[in-house]
Parts: C-alpha cells; sequence; structure tokens
C-alpha cells in the first residue's frame, strides 16, 4: 500500500511546492504593477460609498431595516464572483505573452500553474474583502449573530470565490488572448445585477424573479444576510436556493470544482502538445 500511495504523495507535495512558488510570483507581479493593485482594493471601497448611499435613499428593505446592511452582503457577493473576470484576464494575459509556454518547458506539476493562479487570487480576495468591511463598518454596517456565524460568512465568500476563480482559469486558457478576455469583463456584470444583491426580486416580473433567484449570487447574498444576521432575508414562498442559501452556496463551490479543475488541468496540459 506505501508503495502505491508514495509516488501520489511525492506528486501531490511537488504539485503544492510549484503552485506556492507560483502563488509568490504572482503576488511579486502585482507589487510591480501596484497601481493594478491598488485599483483592486479601492474599488470596493467605492462600492460601498455609491450603493449605499445613492442605492440607500431610493430603495424600501423587505421587512424594514438599514438599507446599508441589507446592501453590505450583497456588495460582498459581487467582489467574490468578481474573481471569475480578474483571474481570466491574468491566465489570458499570461497566455497571449507566451509566459504559459515558458513555464510548460520548466520542470514543474503541470497542475502547479492553475493552482497557483487561484491561490494568488484566494490572497488579493481577502484584501479586497478586508477592505470592504472596513468601509462598511464605517458606513453603518455590522454583523449581528456573533463571531462563528459571521467566521462562517466570510468562509463561505472564499469557499465560493476560489471555486469561481477555476472557472476563470479555463475561460482565460480558451481565450488565450488579453484584449478577447477584456472585452468579455463586462459581460459579466449582469450576472451581479440580476439577483438580490441590490434591489428585492419581488417586484421583478416572473421569468426575471426565477433568473434572479436561481442566480448563485443571489444564493450567496442570501447566506450572507442570514449569517450575519442583516435584514432581507426571505420569508414566504421562495425558491429552494433562497430558503436553504448556505447548502445551494456549498453546492454550486462543489459543482465548480469537480467541473473546473479537471478542465483547467486539462486544458493547460493540452496547450503544450
Amino acid at each position: 500500500m506505501t508503495a502505491l500511495t508514495s509516488p501520489m504523495s511525492r506528486r501531490l507535495r511537488w504539485t503544492f511546492t510549484d503552485g506556492l512558488t507560483l502563488v509568490g510570483r504572482e503576488l511579486g507581479r502585482l507589487r510591480q504593477n501596484p497601481g493594478e493593485l491598488i485599483a483592486a482594493l479601492i474599488f470596493p471601497a467605492i462600492m460601498v460609498v455609491l450603493f449605499g448611499y445613492v442605492f440607500g435613499s431610493a430603495i424600501q428593505v423587505p421587512g424594514g431595516g438599514n438599507y446599508r446592511e441589507y446592501l453590505m452582503p450583497g456588495l460582498f457577493s459581487m467582489v467574490t464572483f468578481s474573481s471569475v473576470m480578474g483571474v481570466m484576464v491574468r491566465v489570458a494575459t499570461d497566455a497571449s505573452r507566451g509566459v504559459m509556454d515558458r513555464f510548460r518547458s520548466m520542470p514543474m506539476a503541470r497542475s502547479a500553474v492553475p493552482f497557483g493562479q487561484t491561490g494568488a487570487d484566494s490572497l488579493t480576495g481577502l484584501l479586497s474583502l478586508a477592505i470592504m468591511v472596513g468601509a462598511g463598518l464605517l458606513v453603518g454596517w455590522q454583523p449581528h449573530r456573533g463571531l462563528i456565524p459571521t467566521a462562517e460568512a466570510f468562509l463561505l465568500l472564499m469557499v465560493l470565490r476560489y471555486a469561481l476563480s477555476w472557472a476563470g482559469v479555463y475561460v482565460g486558457l480558451v481565450v488565450k488572448n488579453d484584449q478577447v478576455a477584456d472585452q468579455l469583463v463586462p459581460l459579466f456584470f449582469p450576472v451581479t445585477m440580476l439577483s438580490n444583491s441590490y434591489v428585492p426580486t419581488g417586484g421583478m416580473p416572473g421569468w426575471l424573479r426565477f433568473l434572479a433567484d436561481w442566480n448563485p449570487v443571489s444564493a450567496l447574498t442570501a447566506a450572507s444576510r442570514e449569517l450575519f444576521g442583516n435584514p432581507g432575508a426571505p420569508s414566504g414562498h421562495v425558491a429552494w436556493p433562497l430558503a436553504h442559501p448556505v447548502a445551494a452556496v456549498l453546492l454550486w463551490s462543489a459543482a465548480l470544482l469537480v467541473v473546473f479543475v479537471p478542465l483547467s488541468v486539462r486544458t493547460y496540459t493540452r496547450r503544450g502538445r
């Protein structure tokens, strides 16, 4: 049994070590381009102020409550889904500039490159989330259910972000062109807007409400509101993802990982043949 598992263990250690090296490479690249990092970190704070005060005076929260407390879980979800766009553009840029070909010529684990991209995105995602939390606290948002549910909410956000980053890796590998990837970025914004993140879905037409209720953004937003104790929890007869938002987010995360991890690794490996 030891003889059978030993090569697999060495392969996993090799992938993990190379992946950490590439995480460091991605973070180093951000240090060399501070403007990109600053924009990524300031954007969430701007969104808090913009949406909180522009929409806050015009939208009534279902069941009452402060709109900024209703809004913050939706903005957390929006930043989480931005991982698809960021990773997609970085991977496509590396592919178009020949960086991926150079990696393939080096003695490293094939799966280390996509693991490095997703790992680096998780670290930058933590920074973005921390800045957004600080901005939210300044405008009046706060969690109400205690430390453990709050930690569970942030963990759920990071789990789905990590799963989504694998989708970004795959799309970036398929596109292989940074200009095309940039043009695809605006197509992701309707996904975050067509949800319960900013406004209740109850006033939408039936077909549009169905799409919004089954949008994973809505499930993540509803789960965050539930765990933070913020207003806007669904009531009455609602779609299954909103009635069981935590389970829905975990299922979405598992499905994304099952589909896109092997697809990304296989696509990256085949590009080198």
